[in-house]
């Protein structure tokens, strides 16, 4: 059976620049080339064919693809990360800093990111092109499995964009998530959950209503514990 534009896939990958890996779901391919990263979760991921979770060059070629093959791919810049545009090279004044950076820092100026490349009196000349722009990508891929159930595809968004694990339940049209303890206080959960819930109600089939719940259990007194903390309250009286 070969995948189509809308088929929900798990895929591996790893990526390089001219040798060089950048990227990759692999965690041994990972450490060995030092780019491994603590906070992501390794292994293959969920994406939705034609729904662009990975590059456009990638996600165009998924298309038409069997299960179980290895494939290899060139993605050149315009289906990547685009050609560089000199016109975001833009000088900025060291007033914008903290502290005056030092060359080949990356930094934030006004919600975008960019790299300094040159320092003039008081001003520093940052680079906003992405990093990888202009260069033609090379990536090894696996769809190692298609994706039809609809509590695994409503796992694995939660999965791609949270890099969260969360109970999932399906009754009829309605999706029942069961958020991780302390997630409403996580960082990439704030800012992906209105794209999470929008996508389950496009893609999934059949669900219609979302429900998020919040469950805590009460902690586990350990033997002694109890009784201690009974004359404590006691000696507050």
């Amino acid at each position: 059976m070969t995948i189509k534009k809308g088929d929900f896939v798990r895929l591996n990958y790893t990526g390089e620049i001219e040798g060089r890996v950048f990227d990759t779901t692999d965690e041994a391919i990972a450490k060995e080339n030092n780019i491994r990263n603590p906070e992501a979760v390794y292994g293959p991921f969920l994406v939705r064919v034609g729904s662009g979770h990975v590059i456009s060059g990638l996600d165009e070629d998924l298309e038409g693809k069997e299960v179980g093959v290895d494939y290899t791919l060139q993605v050149p810049p315009e289906k990547g990360f685009g050609f560089r545009d000199e016109g975001l090279v833009e000088s900025v004044s060291v007033a914008k800093f903290k502290e005056t950076p030092e060359l080949g820092t990356r930094v934030q100026v006004e919600g975008r990111e960019g790299v300094v490349v040159n320092r003039i009196g008081r001003r520093v000349i940052v680079d906003f092109n992405h990093p990888f722009a202009g260069k033609t990508l090379e990536y090894r891929y696996r769809i190692e499995e298609q994706v039809d159930s609809p509590v695994e595809q409503i796992k694995g968004l939660i999965r791609l964009y949270a890099q969260k694990e969360m109970e999932v339940e399906v009754e009829g049209n309605t999706a029942r998530i069961t958020l991780s303890p302390g997630v409403v206080y996580d960082r990439r959960w704030l800012l992906w959950r209105g794209r999470i819930i929008d996508e389950i109600l496009s893609f999934v089939d059949g669900i219609e209503h979302i429900t998020l719940t919040e469950h805590f259990d009460r902690p586990k007194v350990k033997a002694g514990e109890e009784e201690s903390a009974g004359k404590v309250a006691a000696g507050n009286e």
